[in-house]
């Protein structure tokens, strides 16, 4: 036989509006958990059922004494209908208004914007602009190369690094002649490892020399 199937939520809040309604009594939550299971709903589930009832005001409570008890009536539920029916036609009408406004406004954004000869006209005009804007655009990317800020730019970064270079050279004759005077017996390997990694006898300082800006966008 297959597994009897459990309540849903919405159908546990109906089973406990019912003990209410049938009885028309108040209930300590004890007696609640008591009488659910005779409806079909756990005593388990019972308090968190009549809290989310109560969390929407189809069942109010209040303490009296030490004990807190619940109670609702049918009128109730029906209080609560007429109330949520005029908050949804109080965003409808709200709608409805904000749908005109709207609707109002698309007609007047389209005054002045009718086919017309004129308009086509203009639009064409609009149009041929547009693509002479982006031919000129891609003439002058071709002449970016060209830049005086580009320029300078490039030249700045040719002038570290040349410095960095020589820095570097200065550092490998400062190696070469440490390794001439602590190991002069090696002298003939050092110069064969020296060639090997490219530091041969005209290895030297750069000298750096910058064509004038007036030649280079000439």
């Amino acid at each position: 036989m297959s597994k009897k199937r459990g309540l849903s939520l919405d159908e546990k809040r109906e089973k406990m509006l019912q003990i209410f309604y049938d009885s028309q009594d108040f209930f300590l939550l004890k007696e609640l958990e008591k009488s659910g299971p005779k409806k079909g709903v756990i005593s388990q589930s019972v308090k968190d059922v009549i809290q989310s009832l109560v969390d929407d005001d189809l069942v109010f409570k209040d303490k009296i004494g030490t004990s807190v008890y619940f109670w609702s009536l049918p009128s109730t539920a029906g209080n609560q209908l007429r109330n949520v029916n005029s908050r949804l036609e109080s965003d409808l009408q709200s709608s409805k208004k904000r749908h005109a406004e709207l609707v109002e406004q698309c007609n007047a954004l389209k005054k002045g914007r009718e086919d017309s000869e004129e308009r086509d006209e203009a639009l064409a005009d609009l149009k041929a602009i547009e693509l002479k804007y982006n031919e000129l655009k891609d003439e002058m990317a071709q002449y970016a190369d060209n830049d005086p800020a580009a320029f300078e730019a490039m030249k700045k970064a040719i002038e570290v690094a040349h410095t960095a270079a020589n820095r570097w050279t200065d550092n490998i004759f400062t190696v070469r002649q440490w390794c001439s005077n602590n190991f002069p017996q090696a002298k003939e390997q050092l110069e064969n490892l020296y060639n090997e990694i490219g530091i041969t006898e005209d290895f030297d300082y750069i000298e750096m020399t910058l064509a004038p800006l007036s030649s280079v966008i000439n």
